[in-house]
């Protein structure tokens, strides 16, 4: 196994197994500490926040969200895993020198043009829908996925082909065709 690509990014097998590893550890560590299996995922810590935000304009708010007094608005070993999910994107893209800033990706510049503001409501909104379907499956595809399979879950199985499946639709929707003013 080569630990990196032609292009000398992070080969996409050792990263999988990295992640592989890091759910596993995850699900020790949390059933150690806590005395219940915990599995590795993110999009619960983007509503706690959201509520650790609230919490400072609105206290009263959050202890009257049945929601919050459920999840607990609190910072927790999820929270910075979200904080180490950034820090080591950013690392990992400074030391093989891929790091660049770009208010526009290439791909979509190519079909819909330069505009950031454009791209902005559209990263937005398209983030927006997302959230609301993670909330709805109660945990995000990636979580469902990696948790899931860990578990040999026939659920886990659908969501990650679900997941790649809407994933390629919806690129191929959005990107067929060249570029649309």
């Amino acid at each position: 196994m080569h630990l990196k690509t032609a292009d000398g990014g992070w080969s996409p097998y050792l990263a999988g197994a990295l992640a592989g590893l890091l759910a596993l550890a995850s699900a020790l560590a949390t059933t150690a500490v806590l005395g219940k299996t915990s599995y590795l995922g993110t999009s619960t810590t983007f509503v706690r926040a959201a509520g650790l935000v609230e919490k400072q304009v609105a206290p009263e708010h959050v202890t009257a969200n049945a929601y919050f007094t459920k999840e607990k608005v609190r910072v927790e070993w999820q929270f910075m895993l979200v904080f180490g999910i950034f820090l080591g994107a950013a690392l990992s893209s400074l030391t093989d020198k891929s790091f660049k800033l770009e208010g526009v990706p290439p791909t979509w510049a190519q079909r819909f043009g330069n505009s950031v503001a454009k791209r902005a409501v559209w990263a937005f909104l398209g983030g927006a829908v997302a959230m609301f379907g993670v909330r709805l499956a109660d945990g995000c595809p990636s979580g469902h996925g990696l948790s899931g399979l860990m578990q040999l879950s026939a659920s886990g199985f659908l969501a990650l082909a679900l997941f790649f499946g809407v994933g390629v639709l919806c690129a191929h929707l959005l990107y067929r065709g060249g570029r649309h003013e």
